[in-house]
This record gives C-alpha cells, structure tokens and sequence, in this order.
C-alpha cells in the first residue's frame, strides 16, 4: 500500500472516532520536540532525515492531537546535550499541554547529582531517560558503583527512568530493579519484535514476565504499528496478538499509552496510531481504558495536572 492510501484509509477510520476518544484526560507519555534552527542546531535527528528534520513544536501537537482529546504530553528529551534539558523546560510556560518531560542524564558521570539537584527543582523533571542511545550501554555501565549510586538518587528524589533499548536489555532491567527496587521504570517503545533465535527469545520472554511480577515496571505501548509486505495494516486484528501479551503479562494497571510522535511518522500518523490502540482498549472496558491513557501514567510519571 502505498504511503497516500494509507494515509486517505486511516483518516476515514480515525474520522470514525468519537473527537473525545476516552472518557477524563488522556496522556501521551511519548513525544519528542526539536528546533534545528536553534544556534548550533541538533544532535538529532539527522539533516538527511527528510520526514523528521524540521522544527517540531507543541504547538503542532496540540492541533494535530486536539479532534483525539489528547489533554496532556510528557516529552522525552531525543539529545545528549546538558542544556537542552533546560530548552524543554523552557518551553512549558507558554505551552500548557506540557505536562512533563523525561530528561537525559548520565548516571555514573561527573556531574550527574549536580545536574540532577538543578532540573529536579523543576516539578515538570519527572524522571530520565537511560538505556541504548548515544552509544551509551547498560551492559557496561551496570557493573559500575557510581552507575547504581546516581539511580539510588533519582529513586530517593522521587524520579523515574525511561529505559530505552530492545529484547536484549530487558535482562539488564531485572537486575536494575534487584539493586534499585524503590525506583520507578517505564521500559520504552513496547511491544518488541520477538528475536529470531531461540535462546534469545527465551531470555527475552523469561526478563519480560519477570519483570511483569514487579509492580514498579510499567511498559510503555508506543510501537505497534508494523510494516509487513510493504503496507501498515490498519486492522487491529494484525496487532491483537502482541497486544495481548503484555496485557497479559502486565495487566490493566501498568500499560501507559506513548505515541512516540513524530518518530511514528516514519511508519503511519498520528490518528493510525491512535486508532489501533484506542480500539483495543476500548473493548476491555472504561476502567482498564481510563487506566491506559492517563491513570497509569500518573503512578509512573507523578506528573501533575496543570
């Protein structure tokens, strides 16, 4: 299918959307914002990346997510850079539907607490983001007593950590969680593409479910949608199956809803996105709904309405 068509075919199905889509606030827990015009421009994403480099604001955000009654986003910081922190926050006063944002911070670096202490007295910190980018790696960082001692921090301040990455890390996500049990993680980008070998496979699923039996793990539902045989199928039906796994493995009351916008651009838009996920949830009830698109993420995040 070509981009056009499923573009004109997932606009007629969102169209069929009720403008407010679930009942009380919904919460998108994923989305990036960038100026590449910015003195020095940025670290991401690439000038030859033509569907992602351009200046990406909330202001476009809340006009293309308004017709879903999307009331709130918590951006997640897509660059290295100490001071682009600060930029995000910079970007709330004027921007209300900017609930929050999730940082990056290097835990085990110079600097870490210091850095930590000045954006935390912003109550918009909410947490960090921390995993497999920037060629970072929590296999490597794990062994190290400093990496632990600064989650101990962000845990003891009342913060979480986004942990980014893929089947591989959700092991190094269990012992996370055995050295830091009082911290809060939402693991990004759920569900995974299941890895093809078998012993791999078996370590992923054994790290999922157990992860599943922590109650501080949330799992973040912003990769569903799927390129197979050159199309985006826009049936939800295609999705049902990875969709059931982590409810059954997480239940209603640890999946948080995150669009990963406009990242999600590169597969479908937004209102594709949406539909898939609005669909499956709305089928298990209002309570596991409500759940989803905001009361989950305010366990996770602590963000506060504003």
């Amino acid at each position: 299918m070509k981009r056009r068509t499923f573009l004109a075919a997932a606009g007629a199905a969102a169209a069929q959307l009720p403008v407010a889509a679930a009942s009380g606030p919904i919460i998108d827990t994923h989305a990036h914002f960038y100026d590449p015009s910015r003195p020095g421009g940025v670290p991401w994403p690439a000038k030859d990346e033509k569907i992602l480099y351009r200046t990406v604001l909330p202001d476009e955000f809340v006009k293309l997510t308004k017709p879903f009654g999307i009331t709130g986003v918590i951006e997640v910081e897509a660059s290295p850079l100490v001071e682009d922190n600060q930029w995000v926050l910079d970007l709330a006063p004027r921007n209300p539907i900017l609930i929050g944002t999730v940082g990056d911070l290097e835990p085990g670096k110079p600097g870490f607490g210091q850095n930590l202490a000045r954006f935390h007295k912003n109550p918009l910190f909410l947490g960090i983001r921390c995993g497999y980018l920037w060629g970072r790696s929590l296999a490597e960082e794990l062994p190290k007593p400093q990496f632990i001692a600064d989650l101990k921090l962000l845990a003891e301040g009342g913060l979480e950590m986004d942990a980014v990455g893929g089947p591989s890390m959700l092991a190094e996500v269990v012992r996370i969680t055995d050295q830091v049990p009082a911290l809060r993680i939402v693991i990004d980008h759920l569900p995974y593409d299941l890895p093809a070998d078998p012993a791999e496979r078996a370590a992923y699923l054994k790290a999922l479910h157990e992860l599943g039996k922590r109650r501080q793990v949330y799992a973040k539902v912003s990769n569903v949608l799927r390129r197979s045989e050159n199309r985006v199928p826009a049936s939800l039906d295609f999705y049902r199956r990875s969709l059931d796994e982590l409810w059954d493995v997480f239940g209603q009351d640890r999946l948080i809803y995150g669009s990963n916008w406009p990242v999600s651009n590169l597969v479908a838009p937004y209102d594709a996105v949406f539909r898939i996920v609005h669909e499956y949830f709305a089928a298990k009830g209002r309570d596991a709904s409500e759940k989803y698109f905001w009361k989950n993420s305010q366990a996770a995040y602590r963000w506060r309405a504003r």
